[in-house]
């Protein structure tokens, strides 16, 4: 099978352009092709890993991925699947989310000389010319094109900012310079991209000719992967010090039954043949599937030590209730009031609530223990001389664990 075709039988392609011509352009390795990254933080998180996880696939069969960091783009802002504006940054907090960027996609990409490259929009789109940008641009765009677009449509009723409706010609422009600049010839991106990409395409198409071979093509579900990346605690980061390995795996073991199966099929690099035998899987068997998956990715992120440190903290944490590598959180004394502190403020303290009504839910509907205990009150309180020392084990749900010690 062939990669193109692969990438179909693992789920991951949803829409084309010129399918024949992508399809033998990346099967023969002839593909420079761009994946967009917005610096909104300094850390990727799990939303990104399908796009990582692609990127790598196409380089191992010899294609030249370019890392593309929204430098330019993110002072203003994409409007897709948001109801508000974001929030500006600044080009020095830009700049530092980028290298943080770099360091955590070379786990996944060969950026050695000549293999990949990481590019900011930054580097052209600052030195654009606003009368040359409508001359040479915008005379290209339809407003009522641009209106019909999805990406437009679900803010038009909360509000449509100027800024923002110039994000589309912004993602087009970067194509074509990508295009002139480094010979880009493909661009992957998500199905909520997909105006804004097939933009691009015209663009290019419409200024050099329409036998420019720009090519577009989507992710299936990569907008489904970006939800991945949200917990009820907030995001899981691909930064050890954001989310600890352990969290990361018991992030990727807790999937649902019905997920496993599919995240291991477009996430992981086993052979296809041995996910259509898991096909059959069910019960007790699906346990052994979220393992495997949550072993590869942590490997992937984090190296195989971590994975291995990972999957048996895992297992004794199910097994026995403990474990030497259980992730920690620290208390301090202004945590304690009058040397104790209550069950809520712990629950929030440890991470595993993301708010003290989230803390009084778990407590009321009996998913907390703390040392074995299931604690029933919410007024329940803690002195610290029970936790100075080996400290507490708080167990919210089945599978989320946390050593309470003080700093």
């Amino acid at each position: 099978m062939q990669l193109y075709e692969e990438l179909q039988a693992r789920g991951l392609i949803a829409q084309v352009t010129d399918e024949k011509l992508i399809a033998d352009l990346i099967n023969q390795g002839k593909a420079t092709f761009y994946i967009g990254f917005d610096p909104t933080a300094d850390s990727l998180h799990v939303g990104h890993f399908m796009a990582l996880c692609l990127m790598k696939r196409l380089q191992m069969a010899g294609n030249r991925p370019i890392a593309l960091i929204g430098g330019g783009t993110g002072m203003i802002g994409d409007p897709s699947g948001r109801t508000d504006m974001r929030q500006m940054m600044t080009p020095e907090i830009i700049q530092h989310n980028c290298d943080c960027f770099k360091e955590q996609m070379s786990k996944f990409i060969d950026f050695s000389e000549g293999k990949a490259m990481m590019v900011n929009n930054a580097d052209w789109l600052m030195d654009l010319n606003y009368i040359e940008v409508l001359r040479e641009v915008g005379a290209h765009f339809s407003v009522n094109r641009m209106l019909a677009a999805e990406c437009y449509k679900q803010r038009m009723e909360k509000g449509l900012s100027f800024l923002e409706f110039n994000y589309m010609i912004m993602q087009a422009y970067d194509f074509y310079a990508l295009y002139q600049k480094y010979g880009c010839n493909l661009q992957f991106g998500g199905d909520d991209q997909w105006s804004n990409m097939l933009a691009g395409t015209e663009l290019i198409r419409r200024k050099l000719g329409k036998d420019a071979s720009a090519m577009t093509i989507t992710l299936l579900l990569n907008s489904e992967g970006k939800k991945m990346g949200k917990t009820q605690s907030g995001a899981v980061w691909l930064d050890p010090k954001k989310t600890s390995p352990y969290d990361f795996y018991q992030y990727w073991r807790n999937v649902g039954d019905a997920d496993v199966l599919k995240c291991i099929r477009m996430l992981t690099f086993l052979p296809l043949e041995q996910i259509d035998e898991m096909d059959q899987w069910e019960g007790s068997q699906l346990n052994q599937a979220k393992e495997i998956l949550a072993y590869e990715l942590t490997s992937m992120v984090h190296g195989e030590e971590e994975a291995k440190r990972a999957r048996e903290s895992a297992r004794a944490l199910f097994s026995q209730g403990n474990a030497a590598d259980m992730p920690t959180a620290e208390l301090t004394e202004e945590d304690f009031t009058d040397g104790a502190i209550d069950i809520l403020t712990m629950l929030l303290k440890s991470g595993l609530v993301p708010s003290k009504a989230e803390a009084r839910r778990a407590v009321q509907q009996g998913g907390v223990t703390v040392d074995g205990e299931k604690v029933t009150e919410i007024q329940t309180a803690y002195q610290k001389e029970q936790i100075s020392g080996e400290g507490l084990v708080v167990k919210k749900g089945k599978k989320n664990f946390r050593k309470i010690i003080i700093k």
